[in-house]
């Protein structure tokens, strides 16, 4: 990659570059305008909604939420890791928390999410300038208002990106045209969080309610996304981060969690816009194509189209549950594997999220379904076989979105917050809690887990419950560096994978080895995939904690396949190739490094501590 061309990504995009190509889904399918000039473009509210649509492509395809950022960014945590073994410049090394500072899926993502900003930064400088945003008809006044809202929506969650992962990054709210210079320096992440949390109360009042938005199915930021994502980073804001080689956390903090607090009351007493889906797995089968999501749980999704690079994703191919390129699927999933313990995080036989979220089985060469090893286990929410995919097509493109935002988060995100504001729960937040995991308990709702009424206790099930409820999508990672648990929560794990292996302590009645046979693949839900799989011995369910399944010997016509034997010391924890977080430091590698061709080219950004 030549120097001219980081330069050009990182700091100068000319109104130009906001032609559109195509993009994601029906809301990018509009023609582009004939000219670049912004007295044409930001005049005109098709033109200004094309130049929009530019800024929404920056969220999609492999460098950002269709690969790399969905898929590599937010691992390793205690719910999954990347498959494979490891190596500093590769995909593996973010898992491993070992990547350098030459690793290749690093700087391609770095440079869309700062272009992504500058394509903002001109729609935020010329919208409110036009004729059409002050003195234009009361249509037109109000779509270019919508319009700056979402612009701003966007630049918010393209630096929210961006701090997560790298700290104090530079920042400019203008267009590169406008800036003082173009080699910006670290700018302290706190007044940058600051900034966009006001931007994003400017867009929650200009932007409407999703019932009121004819192209709500577009993907859109809308009143209630915004709110969420205010949210969100309000309690980044008031949460801990690595400043230095300390984790950290604001002496004001709790002004942030009050905003948090606020944000997602005002959505919970707007249910008829967005709400919890009666049916968890509906959630994520909404993302393939047909929805099941008449709650509008899904809040904000980056929509994926096209079956290509830039635009499409590669969800459900590279990750998702494994098919054998010689089933009448084609191949696709595997590229993230459960941490072991994960699968008896949850209430083995009550939880319908587990079977929903880990990839317990895979699909064989014969098209039928077997049950992996506890080693080998995937992420599950996103699946081929969901899609109306083409067996005999050699595509690793299946137009899956990724979900930004959905509603439980809402409802954990208000406990978490009222439980730091009052110093223990309120009536409100255990309700917000319990109504979560009724969900996932279906059909069990009277057995949830009994709830604690202190303000620690509570907390640990808030840990717990977000554990559960979004594996694999992304969140753990960066809850537990907000919560400054992200070191002590791998210490947890290994403590735990040892008791595994051991199969003492939680993990007494664990079986050595499991008897299988391949089963049909029903493409039914998923608890009764789980529970049809053919195992020696009884329900899935049961076999699970069943003891005395200590032969390495299957009975005969059955497969043998390890299960407590497949974790090992090496493997799951001491290996350097493969164990969990094996190079994370604590208060050193919370953040990625700068990718080196960046800091070539500007000499100004300090390089993050540990790299």
């Amino acid at each position: 990659m030549n120097n001219k061309f980081i330069k050009s990504a990182l700091m100068v995009i000319a109104v130009g570059a906001l032609s559109i190509t195509t993009s994601c889904k029906k809301y990018l399918d509009v023609e582009s305008p004939s000219t670049s000039s912004p007295d044409v473009v930001f005049e005109s509210t098709t033109y200004t909604n094309a130049a929009l649509i530019a800024v929404y492509n920056r969220l999609c395809g492999d460098n950002g939420y269709g690969s790399r950022i969905s898929t590599l960014f937010g691992l390793s945590a205690d719910d999954f890791k990347t498959s494979g073994s490891y190596s500093s410049s590769d995909r593996r090394g973010i898992s491993m928390y070992g990547a350098s500072s030459d690793n290749t899926d690093l700087i391609n993502p770095f440079l869309q999410l700062y272009a992504g900003i500058e394509r903002a930064n001109i729609c935020i400088k010329y919208i409110p300038a036009s004729r059409l945003y002050s003195s234009g008809s009361a249509a037109e006044q109000a779509l270019m208002k919508r319009y700056y809202g979402e612009a701003l929506a966007l630049r918010a969650q393209f630096f929210y990106e961006l701090i997560r992962n790298w700290g104090d990054v530079p920042a400019s709210f203008v267009p590169a045209a406008d800036g003082e210079t173009l080699y910006g320096a670290n700018v302290d992440r706190n007044k940058t969080y600051d900034q966009i949390i006001a931007d994003l109360k400017i867009a929650e009042d200009l932007v409407p309610w999703r019932s009121a938005l004819t192209e709500y199915g577009s993907f859109r930021f809308t009143k209630g996304a915004i709110k969420g994502l205010r949210a969100r980073i309000a309690l980044a804001r008031g949460g801990y981060s690595l400043k230095g080689t300390q984790n950290v956390r604001a002496n004001d903090y709790i002004t942030y969690y009050k905003i948090a607090y606020d944000e997602c009351l005002d959505l919970m007493n707007n249910r008829s816009q967005h709400t919890l889906n009666p049916v968890y797995e509906n959630v994520f089968k909404s993302l393939h194509g047909t929805r099941y999501d008449d709650a509008h749980e899904l809040m904000m999704e980056v929509a994926a189209y096209g079956s290509n690079a830039s635009t499409d994703s590669k969800l459900g191919y590279y990750n998702g549950i494994r098919f054998n390129s010689a089933s009448t699927f084609g191949s696709g999933g595997g590229g993230m594997n459960a941490i072991p313990t994960y699968f008896y995080e949850f209430d083995v036989t009550k939880d319908c999220r587990r079977d929903v979220t880990i990839g317990v089985f895979e699909i064989t060469a014969t098209s039928k379904k077997i049950i992996n090893t506890l080693f080998n286990m995937t992420d599950a929410k996103f699946r081929k076989s969901w899609t109306a995919f083409n067996g005999s097509s050699s595509s690793q493109n299946f137009a899956i979105n990724w979900p930004i935002l959905r509603f439980s988060d809402v409802l954990l995100m208000y406990a978490e917050a009222d439980n730091e504001i009052n110093g223990a729960p309120s009536a409100a937040a255990v309700s917000a809690l319990q109504e979560v995991q009724r969900r996932a308990y279906a059909g069990f709702e009277t057995q949830i887990p009994a709830t604690p009424t202190d303000k620690a206790g509570f907390f640990t099930s808030i840990v717990k419950e977000r554990l559960l409820e979004f594996g694999g999508e992304g969140i753990r990672k960066y809850d537990l560096i907000r919560w400054n648990l992200l070191g002590s929560k791998f210490d947890e794990t290994r403590t735990k994978l040892r008791a595994l292996i051991a199969g003492t302590g939680a993990y007494t009645g664990v079986p050595d080895y499991l008897y299988a046979k391949e089963g049909n693949y029903l493409q039914g839900t998923s608890v009764n995939e789980v529970a049809t799989l053919d195992l020696y011995g009884g329900t899935p369910n049961n076999v699970f904690v069943s003891t005395g399944l200590g032969s390495s010997t299957a009975p005969t016509g059955y497969t043998t396949k390890n299960w407590r034997k497949a974790v090992t010391e090496d493997n799951s924890i001491t290996g350097t190739s493969t164990g969990l977080a094996y190079y994370f430091e604590a208060n050193k590698k919370e953040l990625f490094p700068y990718p080196k061709t960046v800091l070539i080219e500007n000499p100004n950004i300090i390089q993050n501590n540990g790299y």
